[in-house]
């Protein structure tokens, strides 16, 4: 585990638990550096100063909030210890609620917790409060100069901290086009619609997901750096429009076969259809 990213303590009432933070996921993108087409050389970014059209070092770069034009607040370092807040060194539960109260959009990132070895005993009460009661706690901690809302929930074997936006931070979405009222769905539309759900329906393996375009890219990669010519493969054909109900039985009936593994070609009948075919027989 690589090195805390924070050390604090969880409030909870009366309670204090020292912990440490640690980042829960890594990205696996792909990183390129910016070369020089001319020679490949490495592309560096540096710093200058508009005024004097010089390069600066970083001891020399200092932080302003902008007033006004060309007008700025100087803030240093110990000025963000003066804010007045008790979430600078503190991750303050104030509420515990159900988890299925919080839409997933309002999350951004998530760490672990790590009671340091005086907090073993209340971070396992915690854990077992939260066990016991199925909730998840809502608190504030300040994190990179920002107050964060964030969660408590049981992950595994540690408390899982997740870090989430403010109402205020959540675009809506009321100007994007939507269906409404005058665009009508039929009953043999939506049967089968529920029928291809149905059949796509199943557990969450998470594990057997991957990243199949990064898998491509690196193949790719390695077998150029092997001077190995690469093929582009061949673009997809351009599919016509076609009946809604057509595609949807052409759905059902495909992920029918991949889940039997049967060979058949013949469609899967909507719930209308079987209903139909009950009161004629």
């Amino acid at each position: 585990m690589p090195r805390p990213l924070w050390k604090g303590a969880v409030s909870f009432g009366m309670v204090s638990i020292p912990v440490r933070l640690y980042s829960a996921t890594e990205e696996k993108d792909v990183h390129f550096n910016m070369l020089h087409a001319a020679d490949h050389a490495r592309i560096r970014q540096r710093t200058f100063c508009s005024e004097e059209e010089v390069e600066v070092t970083r001891d020399e770069i200092i932080k302003g909030y902008e007033v006004g034009t060309d007008q700025y607040v100087i803030m240093e370092e110990a000025d963000f210890e003066k804010v007045a807040v008790n979430t600078t060194h503190t991750i303050e539960i104030t509420d515990f609620v159900s988890l299925n109260q919080i839409d997933p959009i309002l999350y951004q990132k998530t760490y672990f917790l790590e009671p340091e070895d005086l907090g073993l005993k209340p971070f396992a009460l915690l854990m077992a409060a939260l066990r016991e009661t199925g909730r998840v706690a809502i608190a504030k901690v300040t994190l990179r100069q920002k107050e964060q809302l964030c969660t408590l929930r049981l992950y595994e074997n540690t408390v899982a901290l997740e870090t989430m936006f403010y109402a205020d931070e959540i675009r809506s979405p009321s100007d994007l086009a939507a269906p409404g009222e005058e665009i009508e769905v039929t009953e043999k539309e939506l049967a089968m619609a529920k029928s291809l759900v149905d059949m796509l329906s199943g557990d969450f393996d998470f594990p057997s997901y991957k990243d199949d375009y990064r898998e491509a890219l690196l193949d790719i990669i390695k077998r150029k750096a092997a001077g190995q010519e690469i093929a582009t493969p061949a673009a997809a054909a351009a599919t016509r429009p076609v009946d809604l109900m057509e595609a949807l039985r052409a759905s059902v009936a495909d992920a029918q076969r991949r889940k039997t593994g049967a060979g058949s070609e013949e469609p899967v009948q909507d719930e209308v259809s079987r209903r139909r075919a009950k009161r004629a027989g």
